[in-house]
């Protein structure tokens, strides 16, 4: 017989959010991992917030929401309060009740800044990054180093003469515009345009980069990371301003933090590190530089045949092509085609929270593998 479409409403319902998530689905490999990450946290917590007032949102839940936008490549915090309203998995995930309302988007702009300041987001990659290490899943001695430009939140239209600059011409306006119309189109042709005499009003952070000499310019940050060898875990990331020595001064600095007092290390990268400041830096670190030679004719490298005779060397560079997965999973999956936020700082959180989330993924997809 046919069914009818006629739906008695539920009076008392006693159903569990887990109950109905299928036992096979790949957060909940990642939600243990989380828990106990969240559990290294709770004396950073503790010093956070007063004893007394008004009780907030849960920093606990606040984190888990940053890690479900990167997992679900959910682009802005008022559309996944909305998905949150309807979407059991979330609920269940951030550990709400299914009758619980979801919380307001102002609830992260109101703690970001608590957040910022106490440093969370660092803390809490850290202990996604301590996590792995007890699980035996990182190498202290192999590490990779590369970056890569992220396009920022403002456009191009917002780039102004820097203040004190007289004599600049200003760009000519085309059709469209005003009060209630569509964005005005703006005309800069013919006009030299450069990060010493223009800045941006929307993120005056941002600078004019490019990957090519044949390619459009674009306001952008660069951000680095700092790969393992062994499992392709990031150790580090990092979100800097855009300039031609941005890399090899960031990477060193990555390379300072996680330096190895016992043993030497090595570290990969592409030609583009292959220069003379950064491969003494490292080896006054202790770090051995497994840089891609740099074979242009008018380039002298800076890796001789003392570093490529080694095995290791051939290893290294094979390897360091991995982190080009980090980049991609960052930028697909985790929003980093086009920034959201406004600022390296806030744009720095973002991108520890999004590293943080892709290591709890590659954790569990790695411990699954051992099983198997």
């Amino acid at each position: 017989m046919r069914g009818s479409s006629a739906q008695q409403t539920t009076m008392f319902s006693v159903a569990d959010a887990g109950e109905l998530i299928p036992g096979g689905h790949p957060i909940r490999r990642i939600r243990p991992l989380v828990e106990s990450a969240l559990a290294r946290m709770e004396p950073a917590f503790a010093e956070m917030y007063a004893e007394i007032g008004r009780p907030s949102i849960p920093p606990e839940r606040l984190l888990k929401a940053s890690l479900l936008m990167a997992l679900y490549s959910i682009r802005s915090e008022r559309q996944f309060c909305e998905q949150l309203q309807y979407n059991l998995l979330f609920k269940w995930f951030l550990g709400m009740n299914l009758e619980e309302p979801a919380f307001s988007p102002t609830s992260f702009s109101k703690n970001r800044k608590r957040m910022l300041r106490q440093g969370a987001a660092r803390w809490f990659f850290a202990a996604v990054v301590e996590e792995a290490e007890t699980r035996r899943l990182m190498s202290n001695e192999h590490f990779t180093v590369d970056g890569t430009l992220l396009e920022s939140w403002a456009s191009l239209k917002s780039l102004k003469p820097k203040p004190n600059l007289g004599g600049q011409r200003k760009p000519r306006r085309g059709r469209g515009g005003g009060p209630g119309g569509r964005n005005p189109e703006v005309d800069f042709h013919q006009e030299k345009r450069s990060n010493q005499t223009h800045q941006s009003t929307t993120d005056p952070e941002a600078q004019l980069a490019r990957k090519g000499s044949n390619l459009l310019a674009k306001l952008c940050y660069t951000g680095h990371v700092l790969m393992e060898n062994r499992s392709g875990l990031v150790v580090d990331i990092e979100v800097s301003q855009s300039n031609g020595r941005a890399e090899r001064e960031v990477a060193l600095k990555l390379l300072h933090r996680h330096r190895r007092r016992a043993r030497r290390s090595t570290v990969g990268a592409d030609k583009g590190y292959d220069t003379k400041d950064f491969v003494r830096e490292c080896r006054a670190l202790g770090v051995t530089p497994h840089v891609a030679q740099n074979e242009n004719p008018t380039h002298r490298s800076a890796i001789n045949r003392r570093t490529t005779v080694h095995t290791g060397y051939a290893i290294s560079q094979r390897v360091r092509k991995r982190v080009e997965e980090i980049f991609g999973w960052i930028k697909t999956v985790g929003g980093g085609r086009k920034l959201r936020y406004l600022g390296r700082e806030r744009n720095q959180m973002w991108s520890e929270l999004t590293a943080a989330a892709f290591n709890l993924t590659r954790i569990a997809n790695l411990e699954l593998a051992t099983v198997a």
